[in-house]
C-alpha cells in the first residue's frame, strides 16, 4: 500500500472532516485500520464493502459484547457489512471529539434491537443478555432475576409508564451516568 494519504483526493480529505469529528489525521488513520481488516479486498477496490466478521476482528469490537449490533447500526447495508465511509461513521461517533447526544442516540439505536424506536422490555432483555453472557454462558441471570432487573429499569427510569423507554426517557437517564462518555469511544 503507497501512503494513506494517497488513497483520498485533498477534496476527499475535506469532505471527510467536515461530515465527522475527525482531523484529516485521524481520517487517515482510520483508514489504515480499515485497510489492515482486509487489505487484499480494498487494494482491489477502495470502496469495497467488508464483511461484519472482517469488521469484528478490530480488537476494540472484539471484546465488546454489543460488537455485531454496532456493526448492523452503523452499516449501510444494515446487515453489518461495512464500506470505508460506514467505518469512518463508526469510528467518528466513537471519537473522544463527538458530543455526548450524538453518542447517546447511537447508543439508543444499538441497545433498540427491534429498530421501533422504543426501548421495550424485549430490547432491555437483549442487552442485559448481551452484557451477561458475552464471554461465558454460565453467567446468564434467571427469567426470575431477568424480570426484575427489567422492572427496575423500567420503575427508575419510565417517566410516562407505558413499559418502554422512549430516547428522551433513555437520554435523561444517561444524562446520570457520568462514566458514559469515556465508555462510549474507541481510541484512535
Amino acid at each position: 500500500m503507497g501512503s494513506a494519504q494517497s488513497a483520498f483526493t485533498e477534496q476527499e480529505l475535506d469532505d471527510y472532516q467536515t461530515l465527522t469529528y475527525l482531523t484529516k489525521k485521524e481520517i487517515l488513520h482510520v483508514y489504515k485500520r480499515f485497510y489492515r481488516l482486509d487489505s487484499t479486498a480494498v487494494d482491489n477496490d477502495k470502496n469495497c464493502k467488508l464483511s461484519q466478521d472482517k469488521v469484528l476482528e478490530l480488537p476494540e469490537l472484539k471484546v465488546n459484547p454489543f460488537g455485531k449490533r454496532i456493526c448492523q447500526v452503523f452499516s449501510s447495508d444494515g446487515q453489518g457489512n461495512m464500506t470505508f465511509e460506514d467505518f469512518l461513521d463508526m469510528m467518528s461517533v466513537f471519537s473522544d471529539n463527538a458530543p455526548k447526544n450524538v453518542k447517546v442516540e447511537y447508543a439508543f439505536r444499538i441497545y433498540d434491537f427491534d429498530e421501533d424506536d422504543m426501548l421495550s422490555s424485549t430490547d432491555l432483555r437483549n442487552v442485559v443478555d448481551h452484557l451477561t453472557s458475552f464471554q461465558n454462558d454460565e453467567q446468564k441471570l434467571s427469567d426470575e432475576d431477568m424480570q426484575q432487573l427489567i422492572d427496575n429499569i423500567l420503575e427508575e427510569a419510565d417517566l410516562d409508564d407505558d413499559d418502554s423507554l422512549s430516547f428522551a426517557e433513555f437520554e435523561h437517564v444517561i444524562s446520570k451516568a457520568p462514566d458514559f462518555v469515556n465508555s462510549f469511544r474507541i481510541r484512535l
